[in-house]
C-alpha cells in the first residue's frame, strides 16, 4: 500500500501538473489590441520570464505599432529581431508570421514565403499551419502566373521567376503531403516545367501525381496532361516513336479508367492520332526495305506491323494495299523453283555495218 500512496503517487502529480502547465503554454494565444497592446491569452507561460519577457513584449509591440502606422519596414525589422532574439517564446512565431504578411504587402513573395516557411519548420504545432500552407501555395500561384515582385529602387519592377514557383510549389507538397493542395501543386509544377520546355520533368510531377494522389479529383486531368505532353514529344513518322507508344499508353488508361469524363473526346482523337502516327512509322520503314533494299520480308513485317497497331483504320488499309503491291512485285522477282527447266537463253544478235 505504501507504493500507492508515497512517493510515486506524488511523482505522477508533479508529471500531471507539468503536464498541465505544457498544455497551458502551447494553447496560450497572443491577441492584439490597439488598447493593451499584445497580451497572452487561454495560457499562463509566453516562454519568456522577467525582464526578457518584458523586453520581448516592448519589442512585439513596438513592431505592431510600426506596422499600424504603415512603416512596414521598420516593423519587419523589429518582427525579425524578436525571432532572433527570442526564438523560443510564445513571440517568435506570430512575428514571423507578421513578417510573412507585411512581404506579401511589399509584393516581396520570396521573403514572405521564407519567413512562413520559418514558422512551419521551427513551429511545426503552430495554429496557423494550415493558414500558412495556403498562403504559400498562393505565393507559389502568383509567381507561376508571372507576378513580379517588388519594385527595385522605386524605378524597375522586379523579374518574373517561374522558376521560383516551382521550388516553392515542390515545398508546399512537403510541407502538407495529405493536403488537398498537394495534388493541386504537383499539377502546377508540371504546368510550370512546360512552360519551360521541360517535358520530361512535367512528365515526372504528373506520374507523381497519379502515383501519389490516385483518388484525387485531378488525377483525370494527369493522365490526359501526361499523354498530351508525350504526343507532343513526337517528331513525326521518320523518327523513333517511343513518346508515341507512351501518349497510346495514357491516352488508353485515360480512357479505360474515365470512361465518363468530360475530356474523352479529347483523349479519343489525341488517341486516334497517337495510333495512326505509330502505324505510319511501320508504313515508312516497310518502304525503305520494299523500294530501296528489296527486302521483301523485312517488308512484309513492317506492313502487318502498321496493320496490328491500328486494324481498321485508314492507314491500316494503305498497309495493305502496300501489300498486296508487294505480294506481286516478290512473285515477279522469286528464283525458279528447284528442279525447274532454265529460261531459255537469249539469241545473240549481230550487228553489221
Amino acid at each position: 500500500m505504501r507504493c500507492l500512496t508515497g512517493r510515486p503517487v506524488r511523482l505522477v502529480s508533479i508529471l500531471f501538473s507539468f503536464l498541465c502547465l505544457l498544455t497551458a503554454a502551447v494553447r496560450a494565444d497572443l491577441v492584439w489590441s490597439a488598447e493593451t497592446g499584445w497580451r497572452v491569452e487561454g495560457g499562463a507561460l509566453s516562454g519568456l520570464a522577467g525582464a526578457e519577457g518584458r523586453k520581448a513584449l516592448d519589442l512585439m509591440n513596438k513592431a505592431r505599432r510600426n506596422e499600424e502606422g504603415g512603416h512596414l519596414r521598420s516593423a519587419i525589422k523589429a518582427y525579425n529581431n524578436v525571432s532572433k532574439r527570442y526564438p523560443n517564446s510564445i513571440y517568435a512565431p506570430e512575428a514571423l508570421y507578421r513578417v510573412g504578411q507585411l512581404e506579401l504587402k511589399r509584393h516581396g513573395y520570396v521573403k514572405a514565403f521564407d519567413a512562413y516557411q520559418q514558422v512551419l519548420s521551427r513551429y511545426p504545432n503552430t495554429r496557423r499551419f494550415n493558414e500558412i500552407v495556403g498562403e504559400q501555395y498562393r505565393i507559389a500561384s502568383a509567381l507561376l502566373d508571372g507576378a513580379r515582385g517588388r519594385i527595385l529602387w522605386g524605378l524597375l519592377p522586379g523579374f518574373r521567376q517561374r522558376e521560383k514557383s516551382i521550388e516553392f510549389f515542390e515545398t508546399v507538397v512537403g510541407n502538407a503531403p495529405y493536403s488537398d493542395y498537394a495534388p493541386l501543386s504537383l499539377m502546377n509544377v508540371a504546368r510550370g516545367y512546360i512552360y519551360l520546355k521541360e517535358s520530361a520533368a512535367a512528365i515526372d510531377a504528373l506520374d507523381r501525381l497519379i502515383n501519389n494522389y490516385p483518388h484525387s479529383v485531378l488525377t483525370p486531368d494527369a493522365y490526359m496532361k501526361i499523354a498530351q505532353t508525350y504526343s507532343q514529344l513526337v517528331d513525326g513518322p521518320y523518327y523513333d516513336q517511343a513518346a508515341t507508344k507512351e501518349a497510346i499508353t495514357y491516352f488508353t488508361d485515360y480512357m479505360l479508367l474515365y470512361p465518363g469524363d468530360n475530356n474523352i473526346g479529347n483523349a479519343e482523337q489525341g488517341l486516334d492520332g497517337m495510333k495512326t502516327m505509330l502505324a505510319e512509322s511501320k508504313i515508312k520503314i516497310g518502304d525503305f526495305y520494299f523500294y530501296k533494299r528489296s527486302n521483301f520480308k523485312a517488308a512484309r513485317v513492317f506492313y502487318n506491323e502498321a496493320i496490328t497497331a491500328y486494324p481498321e483504320s485508314k492507314i491500316a488499309n494503305s498497309a495493305k494495299a502496300k501489300l498486296a503491291e508487294l505480294e506481286v512485285v516478290a512473285a515477279k522477282n522469286a528464283p525458279p523453283a528447284e528442279g525447274a527447266a532454265p529460261a531459255p537463253a537469249k539469241k545473240k544478235r549481230f550487228w553489221f555495218f
